[in-house]
């Protein structure tokens, strides 16, 4: 039955992050260099850790665990050419990816992402696809960051202010400290927040703010705002690959 399969996937995942064990989801070696692997060793993390051991022993969480951290351990700190920071994954059944505002094929787009597709289409002309999947932009070396990696089935932010802020800050911080000409896409206050990290670096970045591309603020200012291809003009002036925006898709809207 679905409801026993539900138990022993939680209980399956409540194994590996019980006990402090949440680091050995994140495999990355150029992220744990930054890191310095000690992140992983202070008291907030610990917290974190046992948190989401109660949280998975007790409650549906999402994405997978083998998801949590994909948005490091699929790409290298030395390949990353933009940032695109969320706020949270999705919380319904089968959407979350470890990509934020991606979605796995087969699921509805949902509204933010859709008004991004949207805003491609008026800025680069790029063809509205009919799935989510945002792999191809990671795999291009779009960092795509949730500042909270987890979430509680259902229940938005509900694993905000739990230590995984800390964490996210740390890695945009250390990010911007160790490379240069970084675009750094910055929607909605929450994501807008982030720019101190980046501005303490002290190296040089490209910055774009605009309001949420949510249906409650897209009108506000996210559409028009040309950031993709203002993204690729700055990466073309510093001698950086740009980013193919397209999203194929078997059919299109």
């Amino acid at each position: 039955m679905e409801g026993e399969s539900t138990v022993k996937e939680n209980a399956a995942a409540a194994v590996v992050v019980q006990g402090g064990e949440l680091e050995s989801l994140f495999t990355e070696k150029t992220w744990l260099d930054v890191f310095a692997e000690n992140e992983f060793q202070k008291s907030y993390f610990k917290q974190l850790s046992a948190f989401l051991s109660n949280e998975f022993k007790t409650q549906k969480v999402f994405p997978p665990k083998e998801h949590i951290f994909r948005c490091f351990n699929t790409l290298p700190i030395d390949k990353v050419k933009v940032v695109i920071i969320g706020q949270d994954p999705y919380h319904n059944y089968n959407q979350a990816m470890g990509l934020c505002f991606s979605v796995n094929k087969g699921i509805q787009t949902p509204g933010s992402l859709l008004n991004m597709y949207k805003e491609l289409k008026s800025d680069l002309n790029c063809r509205i696809p009919t799935h989510g999947d945002l792999s191809k932009w990671q795999s291009q070396g779009i960092l795509m960051l949730n500042t909270s990696l987890t979430v509680r089935a259902h229940n938005a932010n509900s694993h905000s202010k739990k230590g995984w802020e800390q964490f996210t800050d740390k890695a945009i911080e250390e990010l911007a400290k160790a490379r240069k000409n970084i675009v750094f896409l910055l929607w909605g206050k929450n994501a807008q927040d982030k720019e101190k990290l980046i501005k303490r670096s002290g190296r040089e970045h490209l910055v774009l703010k605009s309001a949420h591309p949510s249906g409650l603020s897209a009108h506000r200012g996210f559409f028009g705002n040309k950031h993709f291809s203002q993204t690729n003009a700055y990466l073309k002036k510093n001698m950086i690959e740009p980013i193919d925006w397209q999203i194929e898709s078997a059919t299109y809207r």
